[in-house]
């Protein structure tokens, strides 16, 4: 029972894939083509065989008519009395021609045919009107002539090899629809199986790609054929797909530590506003100083999806020529009050840089970003640097922050500029947020 089973079940499969080969669109173009190529090989096969056999039938004409013509040259009259001489020679020497002569009455005075019946013209026979009937049943081709005294003469050939040229003709038609017929069913076959198993690798990729591997790819056959250029082409989307999967996702971070600490400071001033008693000026204050804090938490992320948008080039406006080393100043100058009332010191260094393509206000929101939390997480006594100056020819400038607490480095950001873009690499051994 379990061998019965089995083997059902692999008949079963089996014909599933037969069915989907046979149900492919390959397959039909294989198939349809085929058709088209086996209808066209007939029609050339029996254009050239329909000619071959006008080329013979001309031939075989043209010899009677040029034997029939030779006989009464030779005879010299067109009557029996001349004509029985030279039949009977024809008949010993010409064993290849049928001849037949008969007088009057219709009776055979020589010849190696028997009686016809007197028509005048080109004659199709049945048979070669030999006996015995049995062995002689090739077709004749021949001329009739009547003659001047009442008689009757017949030159014929064997009509034979055009009967065999017509049935090789059909013969190879056949075997030619047979033969294309299942040449195209396997070419369709192996093409859809090769077409199928590159639509299944795609769709494995696919589902792999669902399922969360962004990394997941078509694999190519370096051949270079249309296949292979069409899964490098998907292969682009789908790391594209992945590049944008991957933005997004660091916007999401990026909009959830941004935006954590203006909220923050809402809730905390919302709470201190609701535990404590307070006049109506302080109320009005505290909702002052919370709508100023949801102002930038909504500017943080309005600046979060105008750097994603442009990462992916689809944002190109408000965009100008900017001097580092005059925006890094002027986000600067509002922080050297607040570092001295921390007891922090705060070192500058700028040298002038060649102006940069970029936006103004997201450039200064990062740089003070940065500056804020080298402020806030340095602590007391700590050394916060501030130095503008050019990398080399590939960067625009650079600006590097660095905050020391003595003996050691607690974190470095160096923020490259370049085309207006933002690339920072940090070196942390203490959290900053």
């Amino acid at each position: 029972m379990i061998v019965s089973f089995s083997n059902e079940a692999s008949n079963k499969v089996r014909q599933g894939s037969i069915k989907r080969l046979v149900a492919s669109s390959s397959f039909r173009i294989v198939t349809l083509f085929s058709i088209f190529f086996v209808f066209s090989g007939m029609l050339v096969t029996s254009l050239s065989g329909l000619h071959s056999q006008s080329l013979l039938r001309q031939q075989l004409k043209q010899t009677v008519q040029n034997e029939g013509e030779e006989t009464f040259a030779s005879a010299g009259g067109r009557d029996v009395a001349h004509l029985l001489p030279v039949v009977l020679g024809f008949v010993l020497h010409e064993p290849g021609f049928f001849y037949l002569l008969q007088d009057r009455n219709q009776t055979v005075v020589a010849g190696n045919m028997l009686h016809l019946r007197p028509v005048a013209g080109p004659r199709w026979l049945a048979w070669a009107h030999r006996l015995p009937r049995s062995e002689n049943q090739s077709r004749v081709y021949g001329v009739g002539y009547k003659l001047t005294d009442g008689g009757y003469y017949f030159v014929g050939i064997d009509a034979s090899p055009l009967a065999r040229l017509k049935h090789a003709l059909w013969t190879t038609v056949l075997w030619g629809i047979v033969g294309f017929g299942i040449l195209g069913v396997a070419g369709g076959l192996l093409l859809s199986h090769v077409v199928l198993h590159w639509i299944e690798s795609i769709s494995l990729t696919a589902r792999s790609i669902m399922r969360g591997n962004m990394a997941r790819r078509i694999p190519l056959r370096g051949t270079g054929d249309e296949l292979d250029h069409l899964s490098q082409s998907l292969n682009a989307l789908f790391a594209q797909n992945e590049a944008l999967i991957n933005s997004l996702n660091q916007v999401s971070n990026d909009i959830a530590h941004d935006m954590r600490r203006p909220l923050s400071r809402v809730r905390n001033i919302l709470d201190q506003t609701l535990e404590k008693d307070m006049t109506l000026p302080q109320v009005k204050s505290r909702i002052g100083l919370s709508i100023e804090h949801l102002d930038s938490a909504l500017e943080i992320f309005s600046s979060l999806l105008k750097l994603a948008q442009l990462e992916s080039g689809t944002w190109k406006d408000s965009v100008e020529t900017l001097d580092m080393a005059e925006l890094v100043n002027g986000v600067l100058e509002p922080y050297y009050s607040v570092v001295e009332d921390q007891a922090q010191t705060l070192s500058v260094s700028i040298v002038p840089v060649k102006p940069i393509a970029g936006h103004r206000v997201l450039l200064r929101q990062a740089i003070a970003n940065l500056i804020e939390n080298a402020v806030t997480y340095s602590g007391k006594n700590s050394i916060i640097t501030v130095s503008v100056f050019r990398l080399d020819n590939r960067l625009a400038s650079l600006l590097l922050i660095t905050a020391l607490v003595f003996p050691r480095v607690i974190i470095s950001v160096c923020l490259s500029v370049s085309s207006g873009l933002i690339r920072a690499v940090t070196s942390r051994e203490m959290g900053w947020g």
